[in-house]
């Protein structure tokens, strides 16, 4: 197949690219670099199933036949969208009608990257994909929120007024190789803290919940919920949930670091509890994670020791 994916030198996205390229397929990746990083895709430069092409998918493109669309595009960590928050509403709106025109255009499928933000501060635990979430829609982090629930409107809208097959996933939180040290998400900040041997920053008293998922094990959902009939959305993450005392903790184990913690304000909305319901994934996908984070932290530890030179600054949250 010869596969479009946007914001190809994200994170998420060039492990997917990773994965897609492994079973044979040709890949059209696109970025503005706005937040994605070059050196996650350096390691294909002589790649010739990849072609590669810098651009905006809030400006309307044709990138020719292709047989699929997975769109990643967006910033994603704190940092990111509170910097960019009006690109963050463009790209979920402009850039997400662009990408579904593709789709429409050469009638494939379709792969929207949504986001467990769409819950907001949820008052129902665990999330399952039925709820309609707690969101403050004119609150600071609504320029990423509220972006990814109208994306979600959009892409269903192409579902049923235009017959676009379409595939949403609901991402809860994923670490891993190539999470940007300095994207002010828990586990880079408590990593490279660790291995600085800086105090561990945690926000309010440290019992907000949080569950992480190793990056193979969501990329693998992504691909799964690609290749379904199921057009709702659909959570993929990891249901084991941890306080943020224990993942500070864990961290300290894994890096055998002996820094001590440090506590700051809870910011603005931030969600006090975050679990998915992940019964959907296993019904339709017969997915569930397989590692968890003790084991995903050791599998990312040299990745996060290479960074230590770079001179990134951890960024509070």
């Amino acid at each position: 197949m010869n596969i479009l994916v946007t914001g190809a030198a994200g994170f998420l996205a060039s492990h997917l690219i990773d994965r897609l390229l492994s079973e044979g397929h040709k890949i059209i990746g696109v970025d503005n670099f706005s937040t994605g990083n070059p050196g996650n895709l350096a390691h294909l430069s002589n790649e010739p199933r990849l072609r590669f092409e810098e651009l905006d998918i809030c400006k309307a493109f044709d990138p020719g036949p292709v047989d699929y669309v997975f769109n990643l595009a967006s910033p994603a960590s704190p940092p990111g969208y509170l910097k960019l928050g009006i690109e963050t509403l463009r790209v979920g709106s402009i850039g997400v009608e662009n990408t579904l025109e593709i789709a429409s255009r050469y009638n494939v499928g379709y792969l929207h990257a949504s986001t467990s933000e769409c819950y907001g501060d949820p008052l129902q635990h665990p999330q399952s994909e039925s709820y309609w979430g707690n969101v403050n829609p004119v609150g600071p982090r609504s320029v990423y929120d509220e972006s990814k629930r109208y994306a979600e409107a959009l892409v269903m809208a192409y579902h049923r007024y235009r017959g676009v097959n379409t595939h949403m996933v609901r991402i809860f939180n994923t670490y891993g190789p190539r999470l940007h040290p300095d994207d002010g998400r828990v586990i880079s900040n408590f990593v490279m803290q660790a291995l600085r041997g800086e105090p561990l920053t945690v926000y309010g008293d440290g019992s907000q919940t949080r569950s992480f998922c190793y990056v193979s094990d969501l990329i693998d959902g992504i691909v799964r919920l690609s290749r379904s009939n199921e057009a709702l959305p659909v959570n993929i993450g990891n249901p084991n949930e941890f306080t943020i005392l224990e993942c500070a903790q864990t961290v300290l184990e894994v890096t055998g670091s002996k820094s001590e913690l440090r506590f700051e304000p809870l910011p603005t909305d931030d969600p006090t509890r975050r679990k998915p319901d992940i019964t959907k994934a296993k019904e339709i996908l017969g997915w569930e994670p397989k590692i968890q984070l003790k084991e995903g932290l050791e599998k990312s530890l040299d990745f996060f020791k290479s960074k230590l030179d770079s001179g990134a600054a951890v960024v509070n949250r």
